[in-house]
């Protein structure tokens, strides 16, 4: 029986190893042989979580004819993984990735680390902060207070509390967007609102655009839904859309959805100004694609001279073409899973239909104690210390990083959690497993791409600040050392960081 759990195909395969950067050569080094190139290349992909443990490889021949290469390179380059415990094989069943006894499985997305694991590693891989006290605290214990009357009842709400769904519509209609609360659905996390809408709107095989680079925990979301990811490239720095490729995207390829984030961009922090954002619905509605807003940043300005533009449901208010995302859990605490969805009220009464068979609703606790934080004020005072708290390790970050890596390039957003930082000609995917092994995690930027994109950046989130934020700094120059030296992704480089 095959022990493999998914498969790469061949072109697939062919465009990450073609993005990938060459290694560096240290002074004296030669070049190494094509099949130990490929091998090297097939293990970064592994140890980065892009290619998945047991993912059946494409065969040799296959292979062979998409790298423009001969099978015998393709055949030595699988017996040097065989070898190294990063490939398994068995006649009539092919060759699967695997990873050697003791190392830890590559992650596939952002998951932060394990609490026991962070006395010896920085986590730059998750972009969120701790929770804002003392206003957790006083939101879950204004939220039991509450609690009764509900545990009266059988506590399943698909839409929604009522009155946190009265209460986003009031938010809403107080920003300048008339809403009803029959517009609003409430969801666990702004990752359940937008996995109910790829569910609802886009099936096995249709096409998403999405923003070049963008979030990569959704960009997974969609892959496993079965979509075909449409990408269209931002502009460079703080830039933001290009709507010239974004009206050609949607003409020539017309996706059934497209999914952006226009206020401080993750990863990127870029903020779509107004004329972009009219543009960017008059031609999702001339194409016929639902266009979906991910708000989850929008509170996240850390400048006080930041001048924020209308919502981009502004410019569709009836929200028959602009589905809006919001979510607690990244102007709030991340640990606080409340989302929302804000649409016409036909499609939300589609959303709640299609969640019967799925997660049913959002915890009633939950929900009780963000209406609480929203209704007392404690959001905004919330929200405060969090925008302190963002811009204080935004300066201290930015700081280290020119200091301790000059050479690396980045435009410093006005908002939001993230920076997305050119590594200076260094691979990306290279640092991350070299970072692994100097104590920092951190993402590199082909988990923000499609088909390997980004090879050359990493993202840094704003969650770390004063010594830890230096520390991390000397740690990432550290990586950047032993990637420039050739020996950043070696699979005899120790793999742990001893304090």
């Amino acid at each position: 029986m095959a022990q493999w759990t998914s498969a790469v195909g061949a072109a697939q395969l062919a465009r990450q190893l073609n993005a990938q950067q060459p290694r560096p050569l240290g002074p004296g080094i030669r070049k190494p042989p094509a099949y130990r190139a490929l091998a090297d290349g097939v293990r970064l992909l592994v140890l980065e979580g892009r290619v998945p443990v047991a993912a059946r490889l494409p065969a040799e021949r296959e292979l062979a004819l998409a790298l423009s290469v001969s099978r015998t390179t393709v055949a030595a380059a699988y017996e040097a993984l065989r070898a190294e415990g990063f490939l398994e094989s068995r006649r009539g069943a092919g060759s699967w990735t695997a990873v050697p006894a003791g190392n830890p499985l590559p992650a596939r997305g952002l998951e932060p680390l394990p609490p026991e694991a962070l006395g010896s590693m920085i986590d730059l891989g998750c972009a969120s902060l701790p929770a804002p006290e003392p206003w957790l605290t006083r939101a879950v214990q204004g939220a039991l207070e509450e609690l009764a009357p509900y545990a009266h009842t059988h506590g399943d709400y698909p839409a929604g509390l009522p009155a946190l769904r009265q209460m986003i519509a009031d938010r809403y209609t107080e920003r300048g967007i008339a809403t009803m609360p029959e517009q609003i659905m409430v969801t666990t996390g702004a990752m359940g609102a937008i996995d109910a809408i790829c569910h609802l709107f886009a099936g096995r095989g249709e096409r998403i655009a999405v923003e070049s680079p963008s979030y990569a925990n959704i960009l997974q979301l969609m892959r496993e839904a079965g979509a075909r990811l449409v990408p269209v490239a931002m502009e460079e720095g703080l830039g933001g859309w290009d709507m010239n490729r974004w009206r050609q995207v949607l003409r020539d390829a017309a996706p059934r959805l497209a999914y952006v984030v226009a206020d401080f961009h993750n990863p990127t922090g870029a903020l779509a100004d107004e004329d972009r954002r009219r543009a960017l619905v008059d031609a999702a509605r001339s194409a016929g694609t639902v266009l979906v807003v991910d708000e989850t940043m929008i509170e996240l300005y850390l400048d006080d001279d930041a001048r924020m533009p209308r919502p981009v449901c502004a410019f569709d208010p009836g929200g028959s073409t602009v589905l809006t995302v919001g979510s607690a859990s990244k102007a709030f605490w991340a640990g606080m899973r409340i989302g929302w969805v804000r649409a016409a009220p036909d499609v939300i009464r589609s959303l709640v239909a299609a969640r019967a068979y799925a997660d049913m609703g959002t915890p009633v606790l939950e929900q009780l104690a963000v209406n609480w934080l929203m209704r007392t004020g404690g959001w905004e005072q919330a929200v405060q210390i969090r925008r302190e708290q963002a811009r204080d390790n935004r300066d201290a970050l930015v700081a280290a990083v020119r200091r301790e890596l000059p050479d690396w390039e980045f435009a410093v957003p006005h908002g939001g959690l993230t920076l997305w930082v050119r590594t200076g000609g260094l691979s990306g995917s290279r640092l991350a497993v070299a970072g692994e092994q100097v104590g920092v995690r951190v993402p590199s930027g082909p988990r923000f791409g499609v088909d390997g994109a980004f090879e050359g950046y990493v993202r840094l989130p704003f969650t770390v600040g004063g010594p830890v934020a230096e520390e991390a700094a000397q740690r990432l120059a550290a990586a950047a050392r032993l990637v420039g030296s050739g020996a950043g992704a070696g699979a005899e480089a120790p793999r742990t960081f001893v304090a």
